[in-house]
């Protein structure tokens, strides 16, 4: 499981990461709802000041347990969705991002973290196999794709990066030895880090805010 590999030093220093990005990228959106699909021992939301917030997932520690290809909510009922890795860990990812299109407010928002095909961990995934386990096991989607599905349903990027440029080792010494190419990657090769996480607004037409 994702989660049982963020405890290691390699998940961990994924997860510091997406963490930071999280932050930032829902502390400026307001609303009356915001939810959380999958992994729920972490929160992704903690920097986000909308009143009502909660966890669904269908593995333990969730507010509700729910499987985010079949959310039980009502349409045009969340401000904001947060979707962290959730897509590679579905056989339908399309069917998840139709349930957030349909549970998201008109200009809700939606941000997902996924790990960049185009990257040095890629890599590792192809020499490890799947059957090691997570993240190894999880089907990575490409950024262009990801927003290729979310411009078809109506989503547009609003906001994004790139993140993790130090190869894939597992030991702490040398995840810290790279951590010069962190800002070498942001810096030459940006669209080359191991993990992105990108949010998007839903774009209704018609709809007008007041």
């Amino acid at each position: 499981m994702l989660s049982e590999w963020f405890v290691t030093s390699q998940g961990r220093y994924v997860l510091d990461w997406e963490l930071a990005q999280f932050d930032n990228a829902v502390e400026d959106v307001f609303g009356y709802r915001a939810v959380q699909a999958g992994l729920p021992e972490t929160d992704f939301l903690r920097q986000n000041r909308i009143p009502f917030r909660f966890t669904l997932a269908l593995e333990p520690g969730g507010a509700l347990a729910a499987d985010p290809l079949q959310l039980p909510l009502a349409s045009q009922s969340i401000d904001l969705l947060a979707l962290p890795h959730v897509l590679e860990t579905h056989n339908d990812p399309h069917q998840v991002l139709r349930e957030a299109e349909r549970v998201l407010m008109p200009e809700g928002q939606l941000v997902v973290s996924g790990f960049n095909p185009m990257s040095l961990w890629r890599v590792r995934q192809a020499f490890s196999g799947r059957c090691t386990g997570a993240p190894w096991d999880a089907r990575f989607i490409s950024l262009l794709q990801l927003r290729d599905w979310l411009r078809l349903l109506g989503f547009e990027l609003n906001g994004g990066t790139f993140g993790c440029y130090a190869p894939p080792f597992g030991q702490p010494k040398w995840l810290a030895r790279f951590e010069f190419m962190e800002r070498a990657g942001a810096r030459w090769w940006p669209i080359l880090g191991g993990v992105y996480v990108v949010r998007a607004i839903k774009h209704v037409a018609g709809a007008r805010l007041v």
